[in-house]
């Protein structure tokens, strides 16, 4: 799955990219910043002055896929700073996303019963360990 937040709710998980020009102090995190605006447009507050040129400075230059796979295929959660409800980028790229790609992007919200689940999975198959290739097979077998 792939989802929105922000720093201060999911910054510190391992599937945590920001796209945010900026990054918190001591962030050791992944960054995507072909994503972050450019700074001339982060000032702009409004939201049908800041789409159009964010679509035409950022997005339309992106291949919507390639994003997609560079952050991570399908397991990642996209960060900037602004709380979830309040006017942010990372909601017009999810828009974008689900768009070209076809593919929901959902603000993360760890209450909920689904997005915890996958956060879950995600933890699960990380504790097993690789196969050791040096054991030998059973006999027979």
């Amino acid at each position: 799955m792939i989802f929105t937040s922000n720093f201060k709710i999911a910054g510190h998980l391992p599937q945590a990219v920001a796209i945010s020009r900026g990054i918190p102090r001591g962030w050791q995190g992944r960054r995507y910043t072909a994503l972050a605006p450019p700074r001339d447009l982060i000032k702009i507050m409004e939201p049908e002055k800041f789409i159009p040129l964010y679509r035409a400075q950022v997005l339309d230059q992106l291949d919507p896929m390639q994003v997609i796979r560079e952050m991570g295929g399908d397991n990642f959660i996209m960060l900037c700073f602004e709380p979830p409800g309040e006017f942010c980028h990372r909601r017009v790229v999810a828009a974008w996303l689900r768009k070209h790609t076809g593919v929901l992007v959902e603000e993360f919200i760890p209450s909920f019963k689904r997005h915890a689940e996958w956060l879950r999975g995600l933890q699960e198959v990380k504790r097993y360990e690789p196969i050791d290739e040096t054991i030998p097979d059973w006999p027979g077998a």
